[in-house]
């Protein structure tokens, strides 16, 4: 049975889907006023947010903390610890008189969240994982060989499946990166590698699994993930090398997606004009030619002592790619995720090379480019798109 046959899958059979959600969530930072109508909202998102990063407070240090009344904040903490989302930790032990605080923190322990990682060249990986975005359990399904829709999409749901039964505590939502051109409503509009076109994915895993579901590009993921686990500035690109090429562009802590939804997919860009490898696409040059993981360990198999050199022309062309954009974004540094064997030491190096001879002197010259220290970027990302969408903390 087709995906379209098993239920209608437009995306306008699925408006309006989203299943348990705890509450209005919000971009990671909010670049518009806050009307009256969304204050409480607002309001919501401010308080986990604070309670997430900063940990255990006393609903006195929180309103200091936020800047909320403390009415404000006895309203809504009562509200959370009702809807299960915060608990009262105990007394905070104190010097002098008067009654010791109670303090108050995200029940960290009290749910979990399931992210999918569809970008695998042979499987599907997933895994359980804490709010704090620790892998606590792991599963994976084989990929589809082929680009096939329906097998694509019967094989997320399995995963996710598994993984919903293998979680201890009641599920925040799923969170899942795929390959492709996603809107935000999560309707995939172009995966060419799993035969999806216009699949609103987001909805109808929503449907099938009755639980909350997030769906974002595997690029756009893991930029999220290095922006809340990280390292990572208010103004930074992540490039993610595996099977493909993608990236992910945070600006001013806001993610960027652009109006066709599509900003960051620079794997087929051509690059220079000397021709290059023949890519999937048809094109040659691409900078996906060039840089993928199979692509750089083919050719290094086939010349092992050009290794270097191989190395430096592919990191010399990803710069070349990157560094209008850099220009163009002012970002403060680019964050690569991929194997290390292939990317720390002579292919950063040439890229750093490269950005800084292409970019205004004396402007960028502080311009970074850099390994990420995650592992599991892309389950990470979706623990942040879950923790984002539910809870409105990034």
């Amino acid at each position: 049975m087709s995906v379209s046959d098993e239920r209608p899958s437009s995306p306008g059979d699925y408006a309006g889907v989203n299943v348990h959600a705890f509450g209005p969530g919000r971009h990671l930072r909010s670049r518009t006023k806050v009307l009256p109508e969304h204050a409480r909202g607002h309001n919501r998102a401010l308080v986990l947010q604070t309670l997430y990063h900063s940990g255990a407070m006393s609903r006195a240090d929180l309103s200091r903390e936020t800047g909320l009344t403390r009415v404000t904040i006895s309203d809504l903490v009562a509200e959370f610890i009702a809807d299960g989302i915060v608990i009262e930790m105990g007394v905070r032990e104190a010097v002098g008189p008067g009654k010791p605080p109670i303090l108050i923190d995200i029940d960290r322990v009290g749910h979990q969240i399931v992210g999918i990682d569809l970008s695998g060249p042979n499987a599907f990986v997933g895994a359980v994982l804490s709010l704090d975005g620790d892998v606590l359990e792991r599963r994976e399904v084989a990929r589809p060989e082929t680009p096939d829709g329906d097998a694509a999409y019967a094989a997320t749901l399995e995963l996710a499946r598994l993984l919903v039964g293998a979680a201890t505590q009641p599920v925040l939502g799923v969170g899942i990166g795929t390959p492709g051109v996603v809107r935000p409503d999560g309707v995939v509009l172009s995966s060419p590698n799993l035969g999806w076109a216009g699949l609103p994915l987001e909805a109808k895993l929503s449907v099938d699994l009755d639980l909350p579901v997030l769906v974002r590009n595997d690029a756009n993921a893991a930029v999220l993930a290095e922006y809340t686990f990280g390292e990572a500035k208010a103004d930074f690109m992540l490039i993610k090398i595996g099977r493909g090429v993608g990236a992910g562009l945070i600006t001013g802590s806001q993610p960027l997606l652009g109006s066709r939804f599509a900003a960051g997919e620079i794997g087929h860009v051509v690059v220079g004009t000397d021709g290059g490898p023949r890519c999937a696409c048809g094109k040659d040059g691409c900078l996906e030619a060039w840089l993928s993981v199979s692509r750089l360990r083919a050719a290094i198999d086939a010349q092992p002592e050009a290794r270097d050199d191989i190395l430096r022309d592919a990191g010399t062309r990803m710069a070349i790619a990157t560094a209008p954009i850099v220009a163009a974004l002012d970002l403060s540094e680019v964050v690569l995720s991929g194997p290390a064997d292939l990317l720390d030491g002579i292919l950063i190096d040439a890229a750093i090379e490269t950005l800084h001879a292409r970019t205004l002197e004396g402007v960028f010259e502080d311009a970074a480019v850099r390994l990420t220290r995650q592992d599991d970027i892309v389950l990470r990302g979706a623990a942040v798109m879950v923790l984002s969408g539910q809870l409105g903390v990034s």
